[in-house]
């Protein structure tokens, strides 16, 4: 988890600023995870600043994750088709990607009117594990990251939060992370920044890995800029399913977009 500072509209500072924040990796890592719109903090004006597909942070995304022989994940405003997403990156150290888009806009800031909403959800896949990505306002929807069962399979392990999420509300922002661990059986990542934005909106981080029974496992300070390494096991977890099945009994429904 990196939990730092961000440059505020300034993809340039902020990539160098994170190479060299990621420096404090070292040791073997499968996933490293950035807050949400990592080149920019949570800002509306992807007129000027959003990224395209082939973009400068896409090929800096691309270099560390070959450069770390891990996974990178954050989101950031990116421009495709004539619409503006906040779009979550899955970069592979191959330099393969796979992507999310954001899903429930906060519109207390008006990123509806800036951003088109995603539609899918998405789960992806590595190293045995299956792991659900999802962006900061998610979090207050349970519907929308609600695990369920196919067949005998959990749909994932592990739901990956990266936000923009301010101090004024951290209690619900900690609290849900919990029960999304919780409701869910799974790992739950939540990674935020710390420090104030151009708006003058302060971060608190909280940055936080939650196991499947809402116990936290990860140590990273309040407003702390540092990284932190956390090791997660998919035995515990599945030990854990099997001799508390409550998924069993969970309400089944469907999500329409």
């Amino acid at each position: 988890m990196v939990q730092t500072r961000l440059f505020w509209q300034s993809p340039e500072e902020n990539l160098q600023w994170l190479e060299g924040r990621m420096e404090w990796i070292t040791g073997k890592t499968d996933i490293i995870i950035l807050p949400e719109m990592f080149t920019t903090g949570f800002s509306m004006n992807a007129l000027v600043h959003a990224e395209t597909m082939d973009g400068s942070a896409m090929i800096w995304m691309q270099k560390m994750a070959a450069q770390k022989n891990a996974v990178i994940v954050g989101s950031m405003m990116m421009k495709e088709s004539g619409s503006y997403f906040n779009r979550l990156i899955w970069m592979h150290p191959d330099g393969r990607y796979e992507m999310y888009d954001k899903r429930h806009l906060f519109r207390m800031a008006h990123e509806q009117e800036h951003y088109t909403a995603g539609t899918s959800r998405v789960i992806f896949h590595h190293k045995g594990w299956n792991i659900c990505p999802l962006i900061c306002y998610d979090l207050r929807f349970p519907v929308w990251s609600r695990n369920r069962l196919v067949g005998s399979e959990y749909d994932y392990d592990v739901l990956i939060y990266v936000a923009n999420w301010p101090e004024r509300r951290a209690h619900a922002w900690r609290s849900l992370l919990v029960a999304r661990a919780i409701e869910n059986q799974a790992y739950v990542i939540g990674v935020n920044r710390i420090g104030k934005d151009g708006n003058d909106v302060m971060y608190s981080g909280d940055s936080a890995v939650i196991d499947f029974t809402g116990e936290r496992l990860s140590r990273t300070e309040r407003y702390g800029d540092r990284c932190e390494t956390v090791v997660i096991s998919k035995e515990e977890l599945l030990n854990f399913r099997s001799s508390f099945p409550a998924a069993l009994d969970a309400d089944q429904f469907t999500i329409h977009p």
